[in-house]
């Protein structure tokens, strides 16, 4: 592996990410990428697991269930990065990053969005920005509310 520069002048103590509080404060860290671009990606992935699934002879409910469990396993794999990161298996110790956890939260959103579109191949994006326009609404003010 090469010489790397660790950009984020928030890392934290042991160099493997950045500082929980600088991620905390809202800060952003990345650049954004578009939403319609990355729907595009997540529709594509949809629709080739899903072709592959069909072609296997498994019906539509159960796809979405065994997408589900997926899920499941992803937000497993973020808890087992955690519980790495801050040492809390004797036999393991400290065997994880921040970085780490961070990808595998990120695999869990994929993975979301990916059973998301599994579920609505014809509107996921229109249903989850209604559903995050729903929830979000409920911690955010409203601009031009008193």
């Amino acid at each position: 592996m090469g010489d790397t520069v660790d950009t984020n002048a928030n890392a934290n103590a042991v160099g493997t990410g950045p500082d929980p509080a600088a991620m905390a404060s809202g800060a952003p860290a990345h650049r954004s990428v578009s939403g319609g671009a990355a729907w595009e990606t997540v529709g594509a992935l949809a629709a080739l697991f899903s072709g592959f699934d069909s072609g296997r002879g498994i019906s539509a409910e159960e796809q979405w269930t065994l997408q589900v469990l997926k899920l499941t396993e992803e937000v497993g794999e973020a808890a087992q990065a955690v519980v790495g990161v801050r040492g809390t298996n004797p036999r393991k110790g400290r065997s994880h990053s921040w970085d780490q956890v961070a990808e595998e939260v990120a695999d869990v959103v994929i993975t979301g969005m990916v059973t998301l579109a599994r579920m609505r191949p014809d509107d996921a994006p229109e249903y989850f920005a209604s559903v995050l326009a729903e929830k979000s609404a409920k911690f955010l003010p409203h601009s031009g509310r008193s």
